[in-house]
């Protein structure tokens, strides 16, 4: 399947886990992949790969807080690819777990800067190099939490949730110009940044917290959202998909 031929992909947090399986994706249907993470060596890794396979990657170190980073990361797009046609902003980091009333300001800040505001500085800078390349899709990564809550985690939850409204608003504002943009929302999904920090009875616990008993897996996420910039999926935007092997219909 080669549905993204010629079409120039962003997709941030491309280092590991869901992004690096949706960076493989687009790139083996075609597309040249802008692997942007801010592990540089991580993000170089994953375009290392691609290219062995015979795919088109560049890696770039991005800190998608940055505004003026985020306007960097389209331009070299542009520049390197030739135009912007296709977006995935995945990068989004946890935070403390602390109740409301004990969070820290300074975690609750970074977690809203990267996994809220870093989507908005994102797309504010993708949709106008869409619109110049005569339309897009733009898929932004949240959660099963931008759905419902999550004790100790009211920074991650409330920025998931706002995600959901940006993408939602973002989404009327565009629909007429050619750009669709719409959100996935993963459950627990099998990911280094679980195996690395979970022991193996808290995995068992959070895979029996999903009807299907088990964790999601990149691949999973990557197959909904390389459905969802593809042209297949060309009257849904404005939407927000989970990935959650039932965890949200209980």
């Amino acid at each position: 399947m080669n549905d993204f031929q010629n079409k120039v992909a962003i997709v941030t947090g491309a280092g590991s886990g869901i992004g690096a399986a949706i960076a493989r994706e687009l790139a083996e249907r075609g597309a040249v992949v802008i692997a942007a993470d801010l592990d540089l060596t991580a993000a170089q890794d994953v375009a290392s790969e691609i290219r062995g396979d015979g795919g088109q990657a560049h890696a770039i170190e991005v800190d998608v807080a940055d505004p003026a980073a985020a306007e960097r990361l389209v331009e070299f797009a542009v520049e390197t690819g030739g135009g912007l046609h296709l977006a995935v902003n995945n990068a989004g980091i946890g935070g403390p777990d602390e109740q409301v009333a004990d969070y820290p300001l300074d975690g609750w800040k970074k977690v809203i800067d990267v996994n809220l505001n870093g989507v908005f500085y994102g797309m504010k800078y993708q949709i106008a190099a869409m619109l110049k390349a005569g339309g897009g899709a733009i898929v932004n990564v949240s959660s099963i939490l931008g759905s419902v809550g999550w004790a100790g985690a009211s920074a991650y939850v409330t920025a998931k949730h706002g995600l959901i409204g940006l993408t939602k608003t973002a989404a009327i504002e565009y629909a007429q110009a050619g750009v669709r943009i719409n959100a996935v929302g993963p459950a627990f999904i099998d990911t280094p940044l679980l195996s690395k920090n979970l022991d193996e009875e808290t995995l068992g616990q959070l895979a029996g917290l999903h009807p299907v008993g088990r964790l999601g897996t990149s691949e999973e996420v990557s197959a909904l959202t390389c459905f969802l910039l593809s042209d297949r999926a060309g009257f849904i935007t404005g939407s927000y998909h989970l990935v959650d092997g039932g965890y949200t219909a209980r």
